[in-house]
């Protein structure tokens, strides 16, 4: 079987594998993290003196992006004590072996580069066109923080869907399509975001979808985290740090583009395009597994 691999992430959670454990977790995870996550928000940017509220929930500046991002290290913390008290084990359980994992991460991140650079150059229709943003001695200058912000917001991401929802569900369910279809479908779902993208919200939770069946696919091919964490990383890097729409997250990337999320028929003009360069991405990870 192609997902034999995935027993390495699945045998941990073998022996807390009852589902009602699993949705106990799953609501004291929420609950350990909105508290954290609302004392943060209280306390770091008035602490960082920054006095631009709007900015900083849209991510206009370089410093509101590393804020919101580095918002994430509590879900890891919050995963991390629910996985003691409820499941009696650790956050490296849902990685898999640490050199394997980190093997496979560099492995599939060079592979994914070339890839992301060139949707990158590629010409665009005028109304889509770069337009230039930060200065790029700004952007070098804040770009090792903020690798480390995407790297904590995609990590976080990673271990909770997944390391903890398809682990769990694997150790209890020998269907793929109970594993991998729930924590995706929940993990489009966490993508909703009506007041961003108006009617076009479904559009962001089946690419979320999407792109969370083909991260699990991955990781349960290679029974760790690092390829679907390469795969979200550099998804993300290009989307937060070298073009980003603008208005939405684009304080701290190097060009911007004219998109509005709302539009009523950007949906499908974008989403067939974004589809297929996520089936790409996939294609390229496990062809960078294979060598």
């Amino acid at each position: 079987m192609r997902y034999d691999a995935h027993e390495t992430l699945a045998a941990p959670a073998r022996p807390s594998a009852n589902p009602l454990r699993l949705a106990a977790g799953v609501v004291l995870v929420v609950l350990f993290f909105l508290p954290l996550a609302f004392a943060y928000a209280g306390v770091v940017p008035s602490a960082l003196r920054y006095d631009g509220p709007a900015a900083l929930t849209e991510g206009r500046t370089p410093l509101a992006v590393l804020i919101l991002l580095f918002q994430l290290t509590f879900l890891i913390l919050a995963l991390g004590m629910v996985l003691r008290l409820v499941h009696q084990r650790g956050l490296a359980s849902l990685i898999g072996p640490a050199g394997t994992a980190t093997s496979q991460f560099l492995r599939c991140t060079r592979y994914l580069l070339p890839l992301y650079l060139l949707l990158t150059v590629m010409p665009m229709p005028p109304e889509y066109q770069l337009s230039p943003n930060l200065a790029p001695g700004n952007w070098v200058l804040w770009l090792p923080l903020a690798l480390a912000c995407v790297l904590i917001q995609t990590s976080a991401e990673e271990l909770v869907f997944r390391g903890y929802l398809q682990s769990q569900l694997a150790a209890r369910f020998r269907s793929p399509l109970v594993w991998i279809g729930l924590p995706s479908a929940l993990f489009g779902l966490f993508h909703y975001s009506p007041l961003l993208a108006g009617p076009n919200a479904w559009a962001l939770i089946l690419w979320a979808g999407l792109f969370g069946v083909t991260a699990a696919d991955l990781t349960a091919r290679t029974g760790t985290l690092g390829p679907a964490l390469a795969l979200h990383f550099t998804n993300n890097v290009f989307a937060i740090l070298v073009t980003a729409p603008a208005g939405n997250l684009d304080g701290i990337a190097l060009y911007t583009f004219p998109l509005s999320l709302d539009d009523h028929d950007l949906a499908w003009y974008v989403l067939p395009i974004e589809i297929l360069f996520t089936l790409c991405a996939w294609l390229t990870a496990r062809i960078a597994l294979r060598r």
